[in-house]
């Protein structure tokens, strides 16, 4: 990530763009579409996270969009953490349903997951705390609405203290962070093609937990 006006700070980097891997033959139906999904999203143990554009249900019923980091992934869906005070947190206590998108526009290729989102166990969010940046430690702890109403000055001289206060390496979770699994209903795969037109597979979840696939136009 890098800008070419030296007015600007330094961009701290918490996200990935990476891509993993595709299936040998895309249009090959697959029985569990969520081993493409762990295929295209990078291990759990890669520090940088997937960027994803996650939609709640707003009170006023509105889609509520904003981008958060992918934390991990495995047979039972993605999860992602976030301020147990924030606006999602409370959307997400009225209503789980949940849409997230992860696009990699340098691959041509984006997945679209509809699901559930369903709180995680106190240990299993902790464990995900203990393995984020020193940053991303450091704003689960001082991003506050108290915080956000300070002149940049403040805030920094603020961020700076408690930073000298907890060395690295010494922060527990906040009582406030919390995370979320979604499992998915819907599972849309998108692949573009300069050659002719683009792949798109949706798979959607039976009552039986199996999945059926549709083509869709591009």
């Amino acid at each position: 990530m890098h800008h070419d006006d030296p007015a600007l700070p330094p961009v701290i980097i918490t996200s990935t763009n990476r891509f993993g891997h595709d299936q040998e033959h895309p249009d090959e139906v697959l029985a569990d579409p969520m081993e493409l999904l762990a295929a295209w999203l990078p291990a759990n143990d890669d520090e940088l996270r997937p960027l994803m554009t996650l939609t709640t249900i707003g009170a006023d019923g509105y889609p509520d969009s904003r981008s958060v980091l992918l934390s991990d992934h495995d047979e039972r869906g993605i999860t992602f953490h976030t301020d147990a005070r924030t606006r999602k947190a409370r959307e997400l206590a009225a209503d789980g349903r949940v849409s997230i998108v992860v696009a990699w526009v340098e691959h041509a290729r984006q997945l679209t997951i509809a699901g559930d989102a369903v709180q995680v166990p106190a240990e299993e969010a902790a464990a995900v705390f203990r393995a984020r940046s020193r940053y991303l430690q450091l704003l689960a702890w001082m991003n506050s609405s108290e915080l956000a109403q300070l002149p940049r000055a403040e805030r920094v001289a603020r961020w700076e203290a408690f930073a000298a206060e907890h060395p690295d390496g010494e922060l527990d979770p906040p009582p406030h962070w919390v995370g979320y699994r979604v499992r998915p209903h819907r599972l849309t795969f998108w692949r573009g093609d300069l050659e002719g037109p683009s792949n798109r597979v949706e798979y959607t979840r039976d009552a039986s937990g199996g999945w059926t696939a549709a083509r869709l136009p591009g």
